[in-house]
């Protein structure tokens, strides 16, 4: 099962070098990025440093000799990091990288002004911007970040590190990402179509599931298996569930097991699931409280069939390392232009809740033709939070994202506002409702906690070639 990710990325260190420059600084800086990265929480990769001058590159065949190394190690490394302890040779860093095929972070080391002469001075400065203009006639795509030169002991580097790794974690989680369609769309919501040959032809396979085999399976399953005591017990300690019935908390354990067992059988990152009417109907539940616990153990669960907005989810997952969830942009915030309340009936995962949630019936869909009740909605608060917001669509062929970012406040909701639900604040926020009406875009919205937008935006737009915008 997709979890979040916690470990940070691995990267391969490229030394670059100019032979006239003191041996010393090679030296260093091997030893300085090793360190440095470990601290961050980074592994790292090296080339020998007896294939060359202490590992680092100059030539075209050194470069061949590097690129030599990073196809051997491919599994291993989610990005390069290009470091420059002089000016480097641009020649041997074209040979080196044009086949990467990861995220590159070009970096320079500073010059200090007490070590000027010859014999000290490094002029990465200068070499970072030969090193860019080659990788671009090459078209070979790289990070840069302000300050142009930064040592490694700063915070500022740290901070680039940082921005570089959501990068590469996004980049990388879209290339081969598989996502699970559980049922067909609901034939109400034309606006969470799909196209399926354009996602595979970005790497992302949908796998469908119909909903009689879920609820095959949900038959199958005796009260009394293990599997289904288990799944009673987490969602027992997950939230407040004391208002369930019986036979509808058994209903709920056995529909949540069925969706582990996809999950696990797929090997899906993510899945999107017809979450009404049929389930309240036949079982008498709602399904939120079970993408809710999955969302909160990081295995990304969107409803209403939205697999663009599982994609984005995912997307933003990875960048994040965090959990993530599926809104609806749902009611405006009295006269506040730049505030709306941001809700769902209870897909969002305990850690972004102000406290447990608390299990309720569906006091919405309740009122349809054939439903007596159907509990399963974890209702609750969205804690106050900054966040990144995206989401996905189809269009022609190509993936459209959105991407901005705003903040969860405290702003107080009525007490009888069904659902789990939190009143966000995006500047400039009737530019963005434009900007999603005019485009196409879905009535959901993904949000991750912290900003993310620019190195989302990066490893979608420049690195995958997916087309982005941030309306704000």
């Amino acid at each position: 099962m997709m979890k979040i990710p916690a470990d940070k990325s691995t990267f391969a260190v490229y030394i670059g070098n100019r032979g006239f420059f003191p041996a010393s600084l090679l030296m260093d800086a091997r030893e300085e990025m090793g360190s440095v990265l470990k601290k961050l929480g980074h592994e790292t990769i090296f080339m020998d440093a007896s294939l060359t001058r202490h590992g680092a590159v100059e030539t075209p065949a050194e470069g061949e000799m590097f690129a030599a190394f990073l196809k051997d190690n491919e599994d291993k490394i989610d990005g390069v990091i290009l470091t420059l302890p002089n000016f480097g040779d641009e020649n041997g860093a074209v040979a080196a990288l044009k086949n990467a095929g990861v995220p590159i972070f070009v970096h320079a080391y500073p010059d200090d002004m007490d070590k000027m002469s010859p014999k000290l001075r490094r002029d990465a400065f200068c070499g970072k911007l030969s090193i860019m203009d080659v990788f671009y006639q090459n078209d070979i795509k790289f990070t840069a970040l302000k300050p142009h030169t930064v040592s490694p002991q700063s915070e500022k580097f740290a901070e680039g590190i940082a921005y570089f790794d959501s990068v590469c974690r996004t980049a990388k989680s879209l290339k081969k990402m598989v996502v699970g369609a559980i049922g067909a769309r609901t034939s109400a919501f034309k606006t969470v179509r799909i196209d399926e040959l354009a996602l595979q032809r970005n790497g992302i396979t949908m796998e469908t599931f119909d909903m009689s085999d879920v609820f095959a399976r949900v038959k199958s399953l005796k009260d009394s298996e293990t599997s289904v005591k288990e799944k009673i017990d987490v969602l027992n300690s997950y939230s407040n569930c004391a208002g369930i019935p019986q036979e509808s908390f058994y209903n709920l354990a056995k529909v949540g097991v069925v969706l582990d067992t996809l999950v696990e059988e797929c090997k899906l990152d993510a899945i999107a699931v017809r979450c009404w009417i049929e389930i309240q109907q036949q079982l008498g539940i709602s399904p939120c409280l079970l993408l809710s616990e999955m969302n909160n153990r990081g295995i990304i669960a969107s409803c209403e069939v939205d697999v663009g907005n599982a994609v984005a989810m995912y997307a933003l997952s990875n960048a994040s390392g965090n959990v993530s969830t599926c809104l609806d942009w749902n009611n405006n915030y009295g006269d506040d232009e730049n505030k709306c309340i941001l809700f769902h009936c209870g897909p969002v995962p305990q850690s972004m809740m102000v406290g447990q949630g608390l299990v309720t019936t569906h006091s919405i869909l309740d009122n349809a033709p054939g439903i007596v009740s159907s509990f399963g909605c974890n209702t609750g608060r969205i804690k106050p939070t900054r966040f990144t917001f995206a989401s996905m669509m189809t269009d022609s062929g190509r993936l459209k994202f959105y991407l901005g970012e705003g903040t969860i406040t405290g702003d107080p909701i009525p007490a009888d506002f069904f659902g789990c639900a939190g009143v966000a604040e995006i500047s400039n926020l009737q530019k963005v409702l434009l900007h999603i009406g005019r485009q196409g875009h879905r009535h959901h919205v993904s949000l991750t906690p912290g900003y993310y937008a620019l190195a989302v935006r990066e490893a979608l737009e420049y690195y995958l070639g997916y087309d982005v915008t941030m309306p704000q």
